[in-house]
């Protein structure tokens, strides 16, 4: 398999109009690409991390790469997937999130030397559209297509407002291509409205093709996809031990997907016992992210703390009702619902029996595990 073959295939979801013009349009010339980070939180996390990867890869085959931080579009926040509307945020509070972007990613990007990669902001040319351009825009596209988005119909159906500047968001994400001519935008494939909504300015405006190429998303067993929304995140700006801990902590069914989606290691890995798998793909991802020799660090410190420690259930874990609800303390959201998925996934083990079900009624004196990390003793409450 080719570089640029490999490029457009793994981890990849898919590329349209087609994956073959995109590959005839790259070996016929450098293209210009970019994918956007809207700065909501102040560190990125290894959601991000897979289109980041991406980036790099198309940087390393010569191409033009662009890492656009929505500093307009962040304000008015991406309604995609959401249940409710988002909370709007202040310019100030979208530049401070922002502030460390680069730093974060500058061992994956290259931002200096040969065909470095560009930095910009969306607000350059969002926040100059008169109210003329913005309607010009919004002709493009119908009320009956933002409706159709599924997580609108479940509003509606829900009795849950919808906000006209929520319909906005698509028409200004889709204008960045536009403004900065690029060939191809990358994104997660919950982004395909959006960055169709692009595909569509851009001939409207420019008569030009825009190729648009999705990423698979790092999906935990329920389905929902990592990321700071679940409260399931590892954050770039983590601790290297931290990252390498909650890597290990990962359920066995991410090993597959985080491998393809998160390293350059074989796909064969996964053939591996769990265990030696996570402690590769945990190295790799602190590699990328910290470097090699903290990376070294962060793996001797997990052989030293838990995969050497034999378990002494010395925490006290009071006693309730059921074990979601005494579970439910010593997860990582200390909530129902977060111990009612460490149980679904077998994280939790009482008497070394691993339960699944949330409504079983632990005893005085049950030995029980949660997650990697917690050992502990029922105890009256």
């Amino acid at each position: 398999m080719d570089e640029i073959e490999k490029t457009l295939t793994r981890g990849v979801e898919q590329i349209l109009p087609s994956k073959e013009g995109l590959a005839n349009l790259m070996k016929k010339r450098k293209i210009t690409l970019y994918q956007g980070f809207d700065p909501s939180t102040s560190s990125l996390h290894i959601g991000h991390l897979i289109g980041i990867r991406k980036l790099a890869q198309f940087q390393k085959l010569g191409h033009k790469v662009i890492f656009l931080i929505g500093d307009f579009t962040g304000m008015i926040g991406d309604p995609t997937d959401k249940k409710a509307t988002r909370k709007k945020l202040t310019r100030k509070k979208v530049l401070q999130n922002a502030k460390d972007y680069k730093k974060q990613i500058s061992r994956i990007l290259k931002f200096s030397g040969k065909n470095q990669v560009e930095l910009k902001f969306n607000s350059e040319w969002l926040s100059k559209l008169s109210f003329e351009d913005v309607v010009e825009l919004a002709s493009n596209f119908t009320a009956q297509q933002m409706l159709e988005r599924n997580f609108f119909r479940t509003r509606l159906k829900e009795q849950k407002p919808i906000y006209l500047h929520e319909f906005l968001y698509p028409l200004m994400q889709g204008y960045d291509c536009v403004a900065m001519d690029v060939d191809l935008e990358i994104g997660g494939n919950d982004q395909l409205f959006n960055m169709m909504a692009g595909r569509v300015l851009m001939k409207t405006l420019k008569d030009k093709e825009k190729y648009v190429l999705t990423m698979k998303l790092l999906e935990d067993p329920m389905g929902a996809k990592m990321g700071k929304t679940q409260g399931n995140t590892i954050n770039l700006t983590d601790e290297p031990n931290d990252i390498f801990g909650k890597i290990m902590a990962l359920p066995d069914t991410l090993i597959a997907p985080a491998i393809e989606l998160l390293t350059d290691l074989s796909l064969d890995l996964v053939k591996s016992k769990p265990m030696d798998a996570k402690k590769k793909l945990a190295f790799d991802v602190v590699s990328q992210t910290h470097g090699e020799e903290k990376a070294n660090k962060a793996q001797q410190n997990f052989v030293k703390t838990f995969q050497k420690r034999d378990p002494e259930y010395k925490t006290q874990i009071p006693k309730k009702k059921t074990l979601a609800a005494t579970s439910a303390p010593f997860t990582s959201l200390a909530s129902i619902s977060d111990a009612k998925r460490y149980i679904s996934q077998g994280s939790v083990v009482v008497n070394n029996k691993k339960v699944t079900d949330p409504t079983y009624k632990p005893q005085v004196g049950d030995k029980i595990k949660i997650g990697k990390t917690v050992f502990g003793t029922v105890v009256k409450k």
